[in-house]
């Protein structure tokens, strides 16, 4: 905690802070500090019970994702409400957990849209990896109806779903594009020079056009 300590810088933190992540640490340096530690499952449950942002995060690279039980991991994420924290837990430790399929089935229900969020992360990579059980039209009438007016958190996971629904689906990839265009999800959102866009319609071809090239290169 003290070697995090001197590592907060101001400058660091007020670029997190416009995202909702309450911490200084250049994630470079954290990396570098993951490295050096190597795996360490008890070391990961102590830094997490502080409560800290950076600590939490760390608490992340170190940890045995295999190791934590279901209730563990569903109080983890109800804890970690920084976007950060939040999106790594999922994606570098539940998705790695025997007990993933478990929780987003109970998160997808959950009347927490944060959480809820979460659940539509792991379907997203169900519906790219391993879509056979998936009700997919199903999912895009869930998201036809509810994302126009969803939280932001579930609003965007909900978004990525119904992208990458009609990036890997061809037989589904008109509907998607049309509930995209109807509802207009982040159509203005800023995208960098060189990014594609999060609006699904344009998401949608971009990702499709590069498979189609990798396939003809």
């Amino acid at each position: 905690m003290a070697e995090l300590a001197a590592l907060e810088d101001p400058k660091t933190r007020a670029v997190n802070e416009r995202h909702g992540d309450d911490h200084g640490v250049n994630l470079g340096k954290l990396r570098a500090i993951a490295k050096r530690l190597r795996t360490q499952q008890e070391l990961a449950v102590r830094l997490w019970e502080t409560d800290d942002t950076a600590a939490r995060l760390l608490a992340i690279l170190v940890c045995r994702p295999k190791a934590f039980g279901r209730d563990e991991l569903d109080a983890m994420l109800r804890e970690a409400r920084a976007p950060k924290v939040h999106d790594w837990l999922v994606n570098d430790v539940v998705k790695k957990n025997p007990h993933a399929e478990e929780l987003r089935v109970a998160w997808l229900a959950d009347s927490d849209p944060v959480v809820a969020s979460a659940g539509w992360a792991l379907t997203t990579e169900r519906v790219a990896k391993r879509p056979d059980g998936l009700d997919l039209a199903g999912l895009l009438d869930v998201v036809e109806a509810e994302m126009k007016d969803a939280p932001p958190r579930m609003q965007w996971a909900m978004n990525h779903c119904l992208a990458r629904i009609g990036i890997e689906h061809a037989g589904l990839r008109g509907r998607a594009v049309g509930i995209g265009e109807r509802l207009e999800v982040l159509k203005d959102y800023p995208t960098s020079a060189g990014c594609t866009s999060p609006f699904a319609p344009v998401w949608i071809a971009e990702m499709v056009r590069r498979q189609d090239a990798a396939k003809t290169a």
